[in-house]
């Protein structure tokens, strides 16, 4: 296994301040973006120097990633904006599709020696398809109980049995939108 980088070493609060001075600045001014993190570091009692190369490594890695998620959350924006609410579970159901085919991606990477992601974006991606799989299993769950509570209404204010079903089916969203 290889030596881990020296970048890897900073503390996550600081690696989440070079991000984001990253961001500001615009993925550019990386001797001032070093001399600052390393002030940071110096600070904070830590016995480590990030070098310039290191940083600009870092940071193309994590324009990548940045530029791989804003694309992703301008996909499912579009996505949610075409879907109406009754499709919820089926987005939620396409989401999970994508995060499992990212957690694919990511094992498939994981299989080449020299190329191993960071273990907190596997931590990440494992609770968010954790989160994913149980508010679908929530929204359904509701969305039956919904169905089920809008049957009975219907039956009880005099509406035939096939009128009820299709409401039920309606709101579950499963029925016929024409």
């Amino acid at each position: 296994m290889p030596a881990r980088r020296k970048i890897d070493l900073v503390p996550d609060q600081l690696r989440h301040w070079l991000q984001d001075e990253l961001k500001s600045r615009g993925f550019a001014d990386y001797d001032d973006v070093t001399k600052a993190l390393n002030a940071r570091l110096d600070a904070a009692g830590l016995n480590l120097n990030i070098g310039r190369s290191a940083a600009h490594a870092y940071g193309t890695e994590f324009r990548q990633f940045a530029v791989m998620q804003a694309q992703a959350q301008d996909e499912i924006r579009a996505f949610l904006e075409e879907a109406s609410l009754k499709d919820e579970v089926d987005v939620t159901s396409a989401l999970f599709q994508q995060l499992t085919t990212l957690q694919w991606r990511l094992q498939t990477t994981m299989a080449q020696k020299d190329r191993l992601p960071d273990p907190r974006g596997m931590k990440d991606l494992t609770t968010a398809l954790n989160s994913l799989i149980r508010s679908t299993g929530l929204r359904r769950s509701i969305l039956a109980g919904a169905g089920e509570r809008a049957e009975k209404a219907a039956v009880s204010a005099g509406l035939s049995p096939k009128t009820s079903a299709l409401l039920r089916a309606r709101v579950e969203g499963a029925g016929d939108t024409a």
